[in-house]
């Protein structure tokens, strides 16, 4: 009897989407095993890749083309992603991503801009977009950003206005935020009626030794000199909006996820989430194996990462469970699952998984399907 094979990895970060991952993990399954059933379900956590995960695991979904102003302020042709309605979101959801809209990829390898300068307008643009269209639901993910602004750019694009002590607007990014003395909120776009659901699976607050600007800062390019002024300017901006900034995940994306719940919206596990969305529970329970991965397999990804996410939901079902990561870290902890296969050691070294990911992938397909069942 076929074999039932769910394809469910995340993105390998840098190297390939999580998309093109099962597509690749497919195309070697089926090289061996052509009778198997496969479903691609990608999966994502709120971070890039979250819309192509989406737009591949729904059907009827719909790419929405927007031009926003990105990181840089220089205009950036996105999309987001319009899902089928249904009896609770008759007038469809939107999906929109800050990655490709406001992400650090956007500004280059290095990046062209100072991280004080960069901020999240172009994020609250599509999402003023996906509002302007009539959707009864939004759900934001907010991984990858490239500014520590605390929203600010995002809500402003979505009505609000923040001003300095002269009553003029501020300049973008963490810059501009440090000198706001006004927030006002007034004409802040309303949330659609079945709420804004916000992907991260980041609980950092946004304050403080576990806070936006120490710990994500130095990865989007604030030294240890600019640390302490874009934490006191973000404590500044605490003040004005009525959010807590200790919450759990207000300190993801730079602060953004403070300014979205100042908007009202409600921060949910990432993964979590969009393993409801997409389906793939009920997947799982028809599924003889499920077939995860990402880029760095380590000892953190057990603290609700896309596998470990995976792993879980197969454990409820009976499902086994196989990893595919780029590299699997001598920390890591892979005895829950019944196969694991490395690309680094696939390909020789990690310089060849990386140049060349989805020949490893098919390779790795391949290899998975000629275990016993």
């Amino acid at each position: 009897m076929p074999r039932t094979i769910v394809l469910a990895p995340d993105s390998f970060k840098g190297t390939i989407g999580a998309a093109a991952a099962a597509a690749a993990l497919a195309e070697g399954w089926r090289s061996v095993d052509p009778a198997a059933r496969l479903r691609a379900l990608p999966m994502a956590d709120g971070g890039e890749g979250t819309l192509d995960a989406f737009a591949a695991a729904v059907p009827g979904a719909r790419r929405m083309p927007v031009t926003v102003t990105g990181p840089e302020g220089t205009p950036v042709a996105a999309w987001w992603l319009l899902l089928p309605p249904t009896a609770d979101t008759p007038a469809g959801t939107a999906v929109v991503e800050l990655a490709s809209t406001s992400g650090i990829e956007l500004l280059g390898t290095p990046p062209r801009l100072r991280p004080f300068d960069a901020d999240t307008r172009g994020f609250g643009e599509a999402i003023a977009a996906a509002l302007a269209h009539g959707v009864s639901r939004l759900v934001l993910g907010i991984g990858s950003s490239a500014s520590t602004d605390g929203g600010v750019g995002m809500l402003t694009a979505l009505g609000a206005r923040f001003t300095d002590a002269a009553g003029e607007p501020l300049a973008p990014g963490a810059r501009g935020m440090g000198a706001v003395v006004h927030a006002d909120l007034s004409c802040l776009a309303p949330l659609p009626a079945g709420g804004a659901h916000v992907l991260s699976d980041v609980t950092n607050p946004l304050l403080g030794e576990r806070g936006a600007a120490a710990v994500f800062g130095p990865q989007k390019g604030l030294t240890d000199a600019d640390i302490p002024a874009t934490d006191r300017a973000l404590a500044h901006l605490a003040r004005l909006l009525p959010a807590d900034p200790q919450t759990p995940g207000a300190g993801a994306a730079g602060g953004t996820g403070f300014g979205l719940l100042a908007w009202g919206a409600q921060l949910v596990p990432g993964s979590t989430a969009v393993a409801d969305l997409i389906g793939l529970p009920a997947a799982l329970e028809e599924a003889d194996l499920v077939v995860t991965g990402e880029g760095s397999f380590d000892g953190q990804s057990a603290a609700g990462k896309v596998p470990a996410r995976i792993a879980e939901l197969a454990d409820r079902s009976a499902t086994a469970v196989a990893l595919v990561a780029g590299r699997i870290a001598p920390d890591a902890d892979a005895a829950g699952f019944a196969a694991s296969v490395s690309l680094t050691v696939l390909a020789g070294s990690a310089e060849a998984a990386m140049a060349d990911p989805a020949r490893w992938l098919r390779e790795a397909g391949a290899l998975l399907a000629q275990k016993p069942a």
